[in-house]
């Protein structure tokens, strides 16, 4: 489905996502913007994977900026993406979905993710963003997920054959993630009481214990802390100092492997914060995520 964000909203049937981005681009935006609802990606299993899509109706094709939600890899929706406002300031903005733990474990999250970026690539000229500069967000298990798109780009045992554009790179210009883990193992040692029990996701996404634990292997296998090279995309990290969820160090293993690799990267520390809120999307914050994208998916000038 197709709506124009002209249109007023209240006679239009949209999301939550659609809603809040017509609002905002009615009263705020200097330009409208088209907004697609409900684009089926890929479908794998049975299962149709979706995606909402919000473009500028400007001059020049803008960069596109793609939301990966979190909820544990077992719930949450991709309705409303927390950096919606970035529309506001020129951007494409897609927020996809993903199959859950209760369909398909690690690695079906990352082939699924690796697949819409391949379908947005693919659909850029027609949809009318840049498919040369796409930037990935996500918070907490989609932090995960946007964090391993961006260091895994082109790794064959990550990439799948999900979707229809395997010609398509699955590579990424920039990441911004939201206190994602970073590293399955050290989680398992310095918080054994969440990554072992049903308080985490992640222990369906990798599988379950077996025999008492969860394979090593498999934790190594979904770690983005695994990937690092001199070739990964910029990246700009925000995690609270009090987020007992994910604890701090998970983005503070990825930091310090970027400065290790030489690689532009930053961890934005949150004092008191805990695991999310509004405090990371707004004000400062979201300003210091807009010059970051401003700056490595510039907007184009002519």
């Amino acid at each position: 489905m197709i709506g124009r964000c002209g249109m007023r909203v209240a006679l239009i049937a949209v999301s939550v996502f659609g809603m809040m981005l017509c609002q905002r681009a009615q009263s705020e935006s200097p330009t409208d913007v088209t907004m697609h609802r409900d684009i089926v990606y890929a479908a794998v299993d049975g299962q149709q994977l979706k995606l909402d899509l919000c473009v500028p109706n400007v001059q020049h094709a803008p960069p596109l900026v793609v939301w990966i939600h979190g909820g544990g890899w077992r719930a949450g929706s991709r309705s409303s993406p927390r950096i919606a406002e970035i529309v506001e300031s020129g951007f494409a903005l897609a927020s996809i979905s993903y199959r859950f733990t209760d369909k398909a474990i690690f690695p079906a999250q990352i082939y699924d993710c690796k697949a819409a970026i391949r379908w947005l690539r693919a659909h850029a000229t027609q949809f009318g963003y840049r498919s040369d500069s796409i930037a990935v967000a996500g918070s907490s298990a989609g932090g995960h997920l946007a964090l391993l798109l961006g260091v895994s780009g082109d790794v064959p045992d990550l990439e799948g054959d999900v979707g229809e554009h395997m010609d398509q790179t699955s590579r990424v210009q920039a990441v911004i993630d939201y206190f994602g883990p970073s590293d399955f193992v050290l989680r398992g040692k310095t918080q054994p009481e969440r990554a072992y029990t049903e308080k985490s996701g992640s222990l369906a996404l990798l599988g379950g214990l077996r025999d008492g634990k969860v394979s090593e292997e498999v934790e190594r296998w979904a770690s983005p802390s695994q990937y690092v090279s001199a070739d990964d995309p910029p990246l700009l990290i925000f995690h609270g100092n009090a987020d007992s969820t994910v604890l701090l160090d998970q983005s503070e293993r990825i930091a310090s492997l970027y400065k290790d690799a030489g690689l532009d990267g930053r961890l934005v520390v949150l004092k008191n914060a805990g695991h999310g809120g509004t405090a990371f999307f707004r004000g400062r914050h979201f300003e210091t995520a807009k010059q970051f994208l401003l700056r490595h998916c510039p907007m184009p000038t002519e």
